[in-house]
């Protein structure tokens, strides 16, 4: 009797989520002009209750014509965008900025990596280890980054380090702690019955880590590294705003902030969240290109 050759499980492809992401861009701009008629108009009616010439006689008429609006107007928006984003490689543009904060983020991602990774294999190498550690690394999370950004920066600064460096410690202080706990889960992912089939081939502990455990954390290294991407972000971000900084978005944020300058905020801040965006992407790009032998469901 002969028998058929077993069939390869065949890979399901993904839904695509740029429908779901249109969907809400769509009803965020439906919703845009309202919201930001609505906010505007208090602000608006103050002006003309002082006296001001706004060039509009009622308050809603006058909602996109404030000079710093609460929500900036489509108009407005776009002027300042052109004017953040003109010569996009001078020290003043944001999209130069964005660069150097991206920098900076990666920079503490690779280092949050590296720590993740050994303090996560001394968690489940030792019992002992993990009960006295784990409730410090909690605590560490729980301390102010604006409170620890500028004390990091003087200690750096006293040992000669400056520049770059101190915003990547920072961030990588805040994006060690997902990966870590992430990778520890992923190392104690694989199933009992694979253990024992690496035992039955006299695979040593070293083997073992590597040919299973490491593989199998692998998931689970991503998953947390796309949310310890978006804390290292915001970790930079701060840094730079609570330590002497010559560029970056932080930088930009506080010069701004200090001339009330709310367009530019809001250019800003969706030059911060594109940014963001784009190191999750990057992250996703690397880990279909890592884990490609995981079987799509």
């Amino acid at each position: 009797m002969t028998t058929l050759p077993a069939s390869t499980p065949r890979r399901v492809r993904r839904p695509s989520n740029l429908l779901p992401m249109l969907a809400v861009a769509v009803f965020a701009a439906l919703i845009y002009w309202p919201v930001m008629l609505f906010a505007n108009q208090g602000a608006a009616q103050k002006a003309l209750d002082s006296g001001a010439d706004l060039g509009c006689k009622t308050a809603l008429a006058c909602a996109t014509q404030l000079r710093n609006p609460v929500i900036p107007a489509p108009g407005q928006f776009w002027v300042g965008m052109r004017s953040l984003s003109a010569q996009p490689f001078s020290a003043t543009a944001a999209p130069y900025n964005a660069l150097v904060t991206g920098g900076e983020t990666l920079l503490g991602l690779g280092l949050a990596v590296v720590v993740g990774l050994a303090l996560a294999t001394l968690l489940v190498r030792s019992r002992s280890f993990e009960r006295a550690t784990l409730p410090w690394l909690v605590a560490s999370q729980t301390v102010p980054v604006v409170a620890l950004a500028p004390m990091l920066a003087v200690l750096l600064g006293q040992a000669g380090v400056q520049g770059f460096l101190p915003k990547a410690l920072i961030a990588a202080y805040i994006a060690f702690f997902p990966v870590t706990i992430g990778m520890a889960q992923g190392l104690r992912s694989p199933d009992p019955l694979q253990r024992d089939l690496m035992q039955t081939y006299r695979a040593s502990g070293p083997q073992t880590f590597l040919l299973l455990q490491l593989p199998a954390s692998l998931p689970y290294l991503f998953t947390s590294l796309k949310v310890a991407a978006t804390a290292a972000l915001v970790g930079s971000i701060v840094a730079e705003i609570s330590t002497i900084s010559f560029s970056g978005l932080g930088k930009m944020l506080a010069e701004n902030s200090r001339a009330s300058d709310t367009v530019a905020l809001w250019v800003i801040m969706v030059y911060g969240a594109a940014l963001g965006i784009a190191l999750v992407a990057l992250i996703g790009l690397l880990e279909r290109a890592v884990t490609r032998w995981r079987p799509v469901a």
